[in-house]
């Protein structure tokens, strides 16, 4: 079904970034469930940042389920990517990400690859850095695997990375992989800069999505900018998507407003007969 989802970020160090919710987990999770987010997306620092317990804990007793988890903190704060030049951060990028695949599959989330992705240098062939990207991915999408969750490949926009910026090119890449249980990321704001028809690359793209950000032209919360939303909602449901559709956006005006707005842009949008589809 498909599921409203808020972001929560507990990464002092990135104030800025667009994340909706940045309260501690005792006060952002009840937040989201009286507003009905049925799910939501971390950002942590580290697999061992929170309680996990604790976290459980809160999870269980607001009816709110685990829909992604976030893997950007490992270039954000510790300058690792899976295309780098220097093995020994692609390892440790490899490790990290290995990490946070485990702490989400413990509550049955999928990990996010969208930062760690990397920028691919001048001083590197581009078809070098993307087969080590190739190595990471297989390896990271084993794990996952094993784990029995998916894995969340994010093309972002090319002022973010020079690896992939269309779910088209993505993934036509993903289809070269080993595995198969590497998923693409539909992120709103970020197609509205790189793809010509936001609705027509989601429909070419398919059953290979596996998570949505929800997010308006202005990286603001949705009906904060000018993105058509109603074709997006028909491709998505022509694809057949029933996966989580998650407010990663700017905290704009405030956190409270931001979170608002989304749930209220998502009973608009996602409703059928005064229901929502969750």
């Amino acid at each position: 079904m498909i599921t409203p989802c808020v972001t929560i970020a507990l990464v002092p160090e990135i104030k800025t970034g667009p994340w909706i919710l940045w309260d501690a987990l005792e006060v952002a999770i009840p937040k989201a469930a009286a507003l009905g987010f049925e799910a939501v997306e971390l950002f942590t620092a580290s697999a061992d940042a929170i309680d996990a317990k604790a976290l459980a804990a809160q999870l269980d007793k607001h009816g709110v389920r685990l829909g992604a988890v976030g893997t950007g903190a490992g270039k954000v704060l510790q300058g690792l990517t899976l295309t780098n030049r220097d093995a020994s951060i692609r390892t440790r990028a490899v490790q990290f990400i290995s990490d946070m695949i485990d702490f989400g599959a413990a509550y049955r989330a999928p990990a996010v690859i969208g930062s760690m992705q990397g920028m691919i240098s001048s001083e590197i062939k581009r078809e070098r850095a993307l087969s080590w990207l190739a190595d990471g991915l297989n390896l990271l999408g084993r794990r996952a695997e094993k784990q029995g969750v998916k894995l969340i490949f994010e093309p972002l926009n090319r002022y973010e990375t020079n690896v992939f910026n269309r779910l088209d090119d993505a993934s036509r890449f993903l289809d070269k992989l080993e595995i198969r249980n590497v998923m693409l990321l539909a992120d709103l704001f970020h197609m509205n800069i790189e793809e010509a028809s936001l609705p027509g690359a989601i429909c070419k793209a398919g059953s290979r999505i596996g998570h949505v950000h929800f997010a308006d032209s202005n990286r603001g919360p949705v009906g904060s900018g000018h993105i058509r939303m109603e074709p997006i909602v028909a491709a998505l449901h022509e694809t057949g998507y029933n996966g989580c559709i998650s407010a990663e956006a700017l905290p704009l005006p405030d956190p409270d407003t931001a979170a608002a707005m989304t749930i209220q842009s998502f009973q608009k949008y996602f409703a059928r007969n005064g229901e929502t589809v969750s």
